[in-house]
């Protein structure tokens, strides 16, 4: 009951992490594009080494279309989200990513073709209610935001949804490193087209300090979430796995303010407090059915 949707919550946490390392990689002079590249080649070269020291078998490609596309929307996720940045300060840019909870959620409505149950739907409102103030976007002029900002940062959420739909998507005879090497290949396969594969020859990537960001990036970015996500979203399922995805704001914003001196408010914990409570309903609430239908066959 509670492995799984550790795993998930374990997952997001690390990819809260993100925006707060690319904003400290902006700070030391790199753009966002430098660090996106900088994450998809450390998360290959680490997915790399992790398939090298745990596998005895050859590299398969079963099913490999559903990887490409796992590569390419986690590609595209991570640079939607640099470029979202780029407008954006960090606290607007996660609530924008935020919205993949109720997309991935409508995703599964529509592949499953059933509505999400009265458990799921109040989780979401509440995780919708805190997520205003858990960013601190209230008495905030959002009038000034580029219309870029908006745009980028709801195309990552898109693409982090349909992310955790392919990844949850069983590949035959294919255990999880192998799968994160694919994965991890394609997305860097993104970078390379669209960002900027220039620094990993250029002296920027290891002359000038970029790898330290790229390393930091690759492993909370990349490898941690991937590889935990392919794990547990096929058992949690999309819309569980949307919910408990909520974490990732709570930990986006105290990053924030450890490493980027932001402030906090009152109300932002008090968001934050909401959205905990909206990720940990439907668990609680499962537990108790479960305890009365023991207690009831025991009867």
């Amino acid at each position: 009951m509670y492995l799984y949707p550790l795993l998930v919550v374990i997952a997001a946490s690390s990819y809260g992490l993100v925006s707060t390392i690319i904003k400290l990689a902006m700070r030391s002079g790199f753009s966002a594009s430098e660090a996106v590249t900088s994450q998809f080649f450390f998360g290959f070269c680490i997915a790399v080494c992790i398939f090298i020291l745990t596998n005895r078998t050859k590299l398969s490609f079963n099913g490999v279309k559903i990887l490409i596309l796992a590569g390419v929307f986690t590609g595209l996720t991570n640079i939607f989200y640099g470029l979202s940045l780029n407008y954006l300060p960090a606290s607007l840019a996660v609530v924008l990513l935020f919205q993949f909870t109720w997309i991935g959620m409508l995703i599964s409505c529509i592949t499953k073709r059933k509505f999400p149950s009265r458990i799921e739907l109040i989780s979401l409102l509440i995780l919708v209610a805190g997520t205003i103030p858990a960013a601190g976007l209230i008495d905030v002029d959002l009038s000034q935001i580029p219309f870029q900002g908006w745009l980028w940062g709801l195309a990552a959420a898109l693409c982090y949804s349909l992310f955790l739909f392919v990844n949850g998507k069983a590949t035959t005879n294919m255990n999880t490193t192998n799968r994160l090497v694919l994965v991890s290949f394609f997305a860097f396969m993104m970078s390379v087209v669209f960002q900027s594969p220039e620094v990993i020859w250029n002296g920027t990537l290891f002359s000038e300090g970029l790898w330290i960001y790229g390393l930091t990036l690759g492993l909370f970015g990349m490898i941690i979430p991937v590889f935990l996500f392919t794990i547990a979203v096929p058992k949690v399922g999309l819309s569980m796995s949307s919910i408990l995805g909520a974490i990732e704001l709570p930990i986006a914003v105290m990053v924030s303010v450890i490493l980027l001196s932001e402030n906090v408010t009152s109300l932002q914990i008090v968001g934050i407090v909401t959205i905990l409570l909206g990720m940990s309903l439907p668990t609680m609430l499962n537990r108790n059915i479960l305890l009365i239908k023991k207690k009831v066959v025991q009867h």
